[in-house]
């Protein structure tokens, strides 16, 4: 007998073969038992069991459950094993430990590490640093041990990278920031990474991005490894069966420099394994940044390796503030004068000599991507807190400053100088133009670039990425029609299943682990993102409502039916080798 039947469901099964109707049946063990046509997977006669819990999905759209392959999870599944809002969106496993950040290893003769990774994961990747110390049990040392404390917990699937920060720190101490490792340190090293991997990672994440900082605002500590150390680690990433590489440059921004090419695409080379980078920024008015973007791909497929752009198929609104960190920190020059205490950071920025210089270097080619955030007249106002600022929610700066005879900057500090910098802005995206979707919807099709990149689970009151699953096939189904739906959920699935070598997940198929996501296509979208205080310490992030969705479930067990959680942790803790094939790039 079945442990449970769908019926009369259109079935998109990530491979992008058309959409059929069909009967799909789960047994006790959590796989798909049977795909069959519509009415001949019943007891009457056919000889394919009955099933103890039967629904109709007739007018609703089966699919696989979506991969998320850029997410930091890492903590937030001690607290919130449901890995919300992603799992709300359809996503059944999640890929964590990128960007060189991971929880462990932890060296068990220095316990003011796990301090030191905490107010770092607060500082880099935006957690609650309360929800960071009272939500996750810091209970290991190795990353054995920090998977150990995952299993059984999780409603979702999840897989992890094992971060370069974590195995400099515990090798190196201190002088990870700043020094180099001796060869035995750096043997030391690669022997962590080895137990990493025996114990289940994924592979290795690294970042060299000058945005990246740590709680005392010095550079991560990968960011000081040099190129003969990255590629020993990647070595040894070549070692293990099903593992993988994740690495952040500089020039992930905007464009790479050449540098920064040989360096991605030796590190693939070298470990024989796809290499993956987030975030590929397309914009029509920037026609040379794709192609520059994916020169790594062209020549590492040439030199053995592969190198992978995840992009996301959403514009993700992100609010900031004059008052706390947020991407406008990360401007050139910009980062000291915004950390200065609050009333000196507002006479500075009343000075209209400070103003202009801020403007020309956020409006300089030093700021790369980062130039897009200086349009303050796009800008929309969000939550305020004074008298002075009453009835400007919801307007747009460029407005307000026509009335006031301000120009916008000047406007927009004004503004948030009233409400002593705690102002919200919303800028409004200046890539949301028809030739900029166009030109995604080309690069989408190369096959060195997948979607994703949502940071799921990082910077948690500033941006909500984990809904662009449901977002993007709304867009598909109802809005811009740039893809069809049966290739925009193997975009969702299978595409990023078979690059991380996912065993028996992606598809709609006999013996797959029934992960999959039932929903009505003429609904199916994302609501608005929404500041809730559901945090440890009661401290907040941005959540948003999955609309359409009407049943979740991962390994065969539901965990979300219309959009509200089961209660049910059938996730796994998905390790490399036993869970993943390698994906070769020989």
């Amino acid at each position: 007998m079945l442990a449970h039947l769908i019926r009369n469901a259109t079935v998109v099964d990530g491979t992008g073969a058309p959409a059929y109707a069909a009967d799909v049946g789960i047994a006790d063990d959590g796989r798909i038992a049977v795909v069959t046509e519509p009415g001949s997977a019943t007891s009457t006669g056919t000889g394919t069991p009955s099933a103890r819990t039967v629904e109709d999905a007739t007018g609703l759209v089966l699919a696989p459950g979506f991969v998320d392959p850029h997410t930091h999870y890492d903590a937030q599944l001690f607290w919130d094993p449901y890995a919300t809002p992603s799992l709300n969106h359809g996503v059944t496993t999640v890929a964590g430990g990128n960007c060189g950040f991971t929880l462990a290893p932890l060296n068990p003769d220095r316990p003011q590490d796990a301090d030191y990774t905490r107010r770092m994961m607060s500082k880099v990747e935006g957690m609650s640093l309360v929800a960071l110390e009272q939500g996750a049990p810091w209970n290991w040392h190795t990353f054995g041990e920090y998977l150990d404390a995952l299993e059984g917990r999780t409603a979702v699937n999840a897989g992890f990278m094992v971060g370069h920060c974590a195995l400099r720190r515990h090798v190196m101490g201190p002088d990870a920031i700043g020094g180099q490792p001796t060869p035995a340190q750096l043997e030391q090293m690669l022997a962590l990474l080895h137990d990493a991997m025996e114990a289940g990672a994924w592979g290795l994440s690294t970042t060299q991005s000058s945005t990246h900082s740590d709680g005392d605002g010095r550079p991560v500590a990968s960011r000081h490894a040099l190129p003969h150390e990255l590629l020993a680690l990647s070595r040894a990433v070549g070692e293990h069966e099903g593992t993988q590489l994740e690495a952040i440059v500089a020039g992930c921004l905007d464009r790479f420099g050449d540098e920064e090419i040989d360096l991605l695409v030796e590190m693939s080379a070298a470990a024989g394994r796809p290499l993956n980078w987030n975030v590929l920024t397309i914009d029509a008015s920037v026609p040379d940044r794709v192609p520059r973007q994916l020169v790594p791909s062209e020549r590492a497929r040439k030199a053995g390796g592969r190198v992978v752009a995840l992009t996301m198929p959403i514009l993700t609104p992100m609010n900031m503030s004059l008052g706390t960190f947020c991407a406008l920190n990360l401007i050139p020059g910009w980062g000291e004068i915004l950390s200065l205490p609050v009333p000196r950071r507002i006479a500075k920025l009343r000075d209209p000599a400070v103003r202009a210089g801020m403007l020309r270097r956020a409006d300089s080619p030093e700021a790369g991507v980062f130039r897009r955030l200086a349009h303050f007249g796009r800008y929309v106002i969000g939550d305020t807190y004074t008298r002075e600022n009453e009835g400007l929610t919801g307007r747009v700066v460029r407005d307000i400053a026509a009335e006031r005879g301000q120009d916008p900057f000047q406007c927009l500090v004004e503004i948030c100088a009233n409400d002593d910098l705690r102002t919200v802005l919303w800028p409004m995206p200046s890539d949301n133009d028809p030739d900029s979707w166009a030109l995604r919807a080309e690069t989408w099709q190369h096959e060195d670039v997948l979607l994703g990149g949502s940071d799921a689970g990082a910077h948690l009151d500033r941006m909500c990425g984990a809904p662009y699953t449901t977002r993007f096939l709304g867009d598909c189904l109802r809005g811009r029609k740039l893809v069809g739906l049966e290739e925009a959920v193997k975009m969702l699935t299978d595409d990023p299943a078979r690059l991380f070598g996912l065993r028996d997940r992606g598809r709609i198929v006999e013996g797959h682990h029934a992960d999959l996501v039932l929903f009505d296509p003429e609904r199916i979208d994302a609501g608005p993102a929404t500041l809730v205080h559901d945090l440890p310490g009661d401290s907040p992030r941005l959540d948003a409502k999955a609309v359409g969705i009407v049943s979740v479930r991962v390994n065969g067990v539901e965990t979300i039916r219309n959009d509200q959680v089961t209660g049910a942790v059938p996730g796994r803790v998905l390790r490399s080798g036993r869970d993943t094939r390698t994906v070769s790039t020989r």
